[in-house]
C-alpha cells in the first residue's frame, strides 16, 4: 500500500523503534528525515544519526537512547499532515508539556525547533511533537 505521509510514517517507526527498545532503527533517507534527526540529537532524545547506503539507496540509521530501559522519547506526535495542514507565528508556537518536550517546525530558514525559531523570530508549518 502506498503512503501518502511519509513524514507520518518516520514519526511511526521511531515511536515504534522506542517501544520495542531496539538499539537502532533503519529507514529511507530524505532532507527533512536527517533534519529532524539533527534536531533530536541536538535536543538530547536519540544518541546519534548517520546516512548510508541499502542496496543502492540512500537510508538514515538512528541509534535510540535509553535510560534505565526507558527511550528519551516517551512521546512523538504529528501536527501537521496532509490533509490539514497547521501554521504557526512564532508567537503562537504551543510550548510541549510546559517547555517539557519540543515542537520541530519547518520555517523560512529550514527545519528549527521551537526554541530556535522563537529566538529567530520565524513562524511556519509544525511538523511534530516529541516529549
Amino acid at each position: 500500500m502506498a503512503s501518502h505521509d511519509t513524514l507520518g510514517d518516520f514519526l511511526t517507526i521511531l515511536r515504534n523503534g522506542c517501544r520495542a527498545e531496539l538499539p537502532a532503527i533503519t529507514t529511507q533517507w530524505s532532507n527533512v528525515r536527517e533534519g529532524i534527526a539533527r534536531i533530536l540529537k541536538q535536543n538530547g532524545y536519540i544518541a546519534d544519526y548517520s546516512k548510508g547506503e541499502k542496496n543502492g539507496l540512500p537510508v538514515i540509521e538512528i541509534n535510540l537512547k535509553y535510560a534505565n530501559r526507558i527511550a528519551a522519547i516517551t512521546g512523538i506526535k504529528r501536527v501537521s499532515s496532509p490533509g490539514r495542514r497547521v501554521y504557526a507565528g512564532y508567537s503562537d508556537i504551543p510550548r510541549v508539556i510546559g517547555g517539557m518536550g519540543i515542537s520541530i517546525l519547518t520555517t523560512s530558514k529550514g527545519l528549527l525547533s521551537d526554541r530556535e525559531a522563537r529566538q529567530q523570530k520565524v513562524g511556519g508549518e509544525l511538523l511534530a511533537q516529541v516529549w
